[in-house]
């Protein structure tokens, strides 16, 4: 461990007590050493009976958040800030009975990252349907309203070969054209540069698809021309390294996607689906925008593998990995 270098310690909300979330913790922490301390605030109680139950037995300690130096931890150890959760009373299925206690969990994790600025953070799957209701589109949104960021962050897959990132997230695609404009298309693509810059001192090189097939409609005018197209223009102007708009069903074929560092889309799974497609578990999810650094595994609660052992931990390996940097 590291004594005369500054720690920067890695927050991680399990999120939904009923996920694949702590089996996939256990299988990252068994065989892999993060140079960085890792705190997680959940329910002791609940991650103790299931690392028990999947036999494993990882070195734990919990943490009183208001008697601590957190500049004095090390990474020998994984640190608990206890988080009451009566689940013996619920059900073992995702329900909102559980929402108070996620939302008791960010609260923390919240107030910790507010007043220690090298902290980052880590979250585990949220049941969108639950949890968010119809009240967040998704975890991105929530954590935006909460850090009054809102419509002010960003989506970003990534992965270091090549990451994507949809304009719009969790959307019915009926609502898609209406929420997409010159002005979200700029911003979106000033937070990955910034990002890329910052992270990577990197200028990347940017591609963005349409929104219709083929970049064509058979209306008068189409997104592409009045928004897409001029947004491109003005990034250009500013000397941003971006191209398009392209159409989504070629943009990834191995020729035309080696080109780029990040490929835009416009709706989520316009490039969700051929990123995970190309990589599998190799990606994480990244808020941009936010005044900490937030990254979660790429995918989502999966209740049916519970207590299975069979969960692939590959995307939070990688996610500890790029915070442990």
């Amino acid at each position: 461990m590291r004594t005369s270098m500054k720690v920067n310690p890695i927050l991680i909300v399990a999120g939904e007590p009923y996920s694949i979330f702590f089996e996939i913790l256990f299988k990252a922490l068994n065989k892999n050493r993060f140079k960085n301390p890792l705190i997680l605030i959940a329910s002791s109680e609940l991650f103790i009976k299931q690392m028990t139950n999947l036999k494993y037995n990882l070195p734990i300690k919990l943490l009183d958040i208001k008697n601590t130096n957190f500049d004095k931890l090390d990474n020998k150890k994984l640190y608990v800030i206890d988080v009451k959760f009566n689940f013996k009373k619920t059900f073992d299925v995702i329900s909102n009975k559980s929402n108070k206690y996620i939302d008791q969990c960010f609260s923390i994790a919240h107030k910790l990252l507010k007043h220690n600025k090298n902290f980052n953070l880590i979250n585990g799957p949220i049941s969108k349907k639950n949890f968010l209701n119809k009240r967040y589109l998704g975890i991105t949104e929530y954590l935006a309203l909460k850090n009054n960021k809102k419509n002010k962050v960003a989506m970003l897959i990534y992965n270091k070969e090549l990451s994507v990132s949809p304009i719009t997230t969790h959307l019915p695609l009926k609502d898609v054209h209406r929420c997409i404009s010159k002005e979200k298309i700029v911003n979106h693509i000033e937070l990955i540069k910034k990002f890329y810059n910052n992270k990577f001192n990197k200028n990347p090189n940017i591609a963005i698809t349409g929104l219709n097939p083929h970049c064509e409609s058979n209306y008068q005018s189409s997104e592409e021309d009045k928004i897409i197209k001029p947004a491109i223009k003005y990034l250009i102007k500013k000397k941003y390294k971006i191209s398009g708009p392209f159409p989504a069903d070629t943009i990834f074929m191995k020729e035309q996607s080696k080109k780029y560092d990040v490929i835009v889309g416009m709706y989520h799974d316009q490039v969700l689906a051929p990123i995970k497609t190309l990589f599998g578990f190799n990606a994480i999810n990244i808020t941009l925008g936010l005044p900490f650094l937030r990254v979660s595994p790429d995918h989502g609660p999966n209740t049916k593998m519970l207590g299975k052992n069979l969960s692939n931990p590959k995307s939070l390996i990688e996610a500890l990995k790029f915070l442990d940097q």
